[in-house]
């Protein structure tokens, strides 16, 4: 390769460190006031009162994992994709945007069509909940989209800042709560719809500077004339990438929240409280995570579009190896005092089983390496073959969390979830091995890589 790609890399690499790093920080405080809102709402409120709350957070964080963060990471993939080829980004989010708007307008007619057995099943018959998760829902979609626009286009400054005005949002409710300014759980709940409609007053200035610039970006490659229509970014094209993303989001809610979900069903409020709170150690690192995710997707779509392969494969190997020494140091945290902890986290109304607190710390290792593979499977365009994998182990936690094997609800929840997230782990791996398509490969045009894939070609067809 000539020394200009590999220098070029280099510093690709290095802003990716820089990004991740950045971004991390800013999660990680977000995570930390997050956590902050369920330790002051699980003091001030009843067992079943912050069993309600957790049950309405899990809702909501589910259907907008499955409903928004397809076009999040839908933006973030192309857009990133654009602005490595010198593309316009317009079109991009043109069609990113029909698909959110469409998607939120379907999600509010059905949530209003099944409104009495949302609230009165799920909620307990609470309607200030249903409205408060209703509102947060739609919400939340204009939010995932700035961020997915945001991470894309390596705005990460200002991605982060938004997520910490709205976690910080988010917390002042219960905080308010605490120090005697509100009171009641609808104050506290009043925080999930509150958090990402304040968070967008930073978007604007973001979005206006991106495409007052636009102007600027270095011209597109020259193409062939023989490339096909069909490259053109499409309606249909971002449908389908959005549409499998949908089952991989919606495979993995299912992993991190059916369990609470069929207890609460089960056994009553005060257990799912109790169940999520035991899952707070995977759903915490999880969130944090998403700072990484966000600098890796758009990081390996441009090592991808560049044929930058060696600097692709480096970037797993260092993310996984960072989340194993992560893993490794919870579960041990865990081990040590993980009970304690717990209680004084989340009060003294549940007594925690140390065994379960380990098993989980180790199966967020696992599951947050199959989720670094997973984005390695989007930027190569092997998203279809991803979601299979996904939606296959989802199928068998719920199976294997529903039959009754094991006794112990808690305990089929936790073992399946490391169970689950083993497999998923060694399925992508799998698929991470297995060598790109043709039309899966994409080079910089004049790289070495391009010289070489015409010669394969001019041999298969001579």
């Amino acid at each position: 390769m000539p020394s200009v790609g590999r220098v070029q890399a280099t510093d690709q690499a290095r802003s990716y460190g820089r990004r991740a790093s950045l971004l991390s920080i800013g999660v990680g405080i977000t995570g930390l006031i997050t956590y902050l809102y369920f330790a002051i709402a699980s003091h001030e409120l009843s067992k079943d009162q912050y069993g309600e709350i957790t049950v309405l957070w899990v809702s909501v964080f589910i259907v907008i994992s499955v409903l928004q963060r397809p076009v999040e990471q839908l933006l973030s993939r192309t857009v990133s994709e654009n602005l490595a080829q010198g593309t316009s980004i317009r079109r991009t989010v043109r069609v990113a945007a029909t698909i959110q708007v469409s998607v939120a307008l379907v999600f509010d007619v059905i949530a209003l069509l099944l409104r009495d057995p949302i609230q009165n099943n799920l909620l307990h018959g609470n309607s200030t909940l249903y409205w408060i998760g209703v509102t947060a829902v739609t919400a939340y979609g204009a939010s995932y989209f700035a961020r997915g626009f945001l991470a894309g286009s390596h705005r990460l400054t200002i991605y982060a800042f938004q997520i910490i005005c709205e976690s910080v949002a988010r917390t002042a409710f219960p905080t308010a709560v605490a120090v005697g300014i509100a009171s009641g759980q609808t104050a506290v709940a009043l925080g999930i719809v509150a958090a990402p409609t304040l968070s967008l007053i930073v978007v604007p200035f973001a979005f206006l500077r991106r495409f007052g610039g636009e102007g600027e970006a270095p011209a597109a490659p020259a193409t062939s004339g023989d490339d096909p229509p069909t490259d053109e970014f499409t309606l249909a094209r971002g449908g389908r990438f959005a549409g499998a993303v949908f089952l991989i989001m919606l495979s993995e809610q299912t992993i991190f929240n059916a369990g609470n979900l069929l207890v609460n069903a089960t056994t009553g409020a005060a257990a799912a409280g109790y169940v999520f709170n035991v899952l707070m150690i995977a759903r915490a690192p999880l969130q944090l995570f998403q700072a990484v995710q966000t600098s890796l997707l758009p990081h390996l779509t441009t090592l991808g579009s560049r044929g930058e392969e060696k600097d692709f494969r480096a970037s797993i190997r260092v993310t996984v190896l960072a989340i194993a020494g992560f893993a490794g140091l919870v579960a041990l945290a865990m081990l040590v005092a993980g009970p304690k902890l717990m209680q004084i986290a989340f009060g003294n109304k549940h007594t925690y089983d140390r065994a379960d607190l380990v098993v989980v710390a180790i199966g967020i290792g696992v599951y947050l390496s199959a989720a670094t593979l997973n984005q390695a499977a989007l930027a190569r365009g092997q998203v279809r073959r991803a979601s299979f994998c996904f939606l296959g182990c989802a199928v068998a936690f719920v199976v294997w969390t529903v039959i009754p094997i094991v006794p112990s609800e808690v305990t089929r929840v936790v073992a399946g979830y490391l169970g689950a997230s083993a497999l998923l782990c060694a399925l992508l791996y799998w698929l991470y091995r297995q060598p790109l398509e043709p039309r899966d490969v994409r080079v910089a045009p004049g790289s070495a890589e391009e010289l070489e894939l015409q010669l394969a070609s001019a041999d298969e067809a001579g």
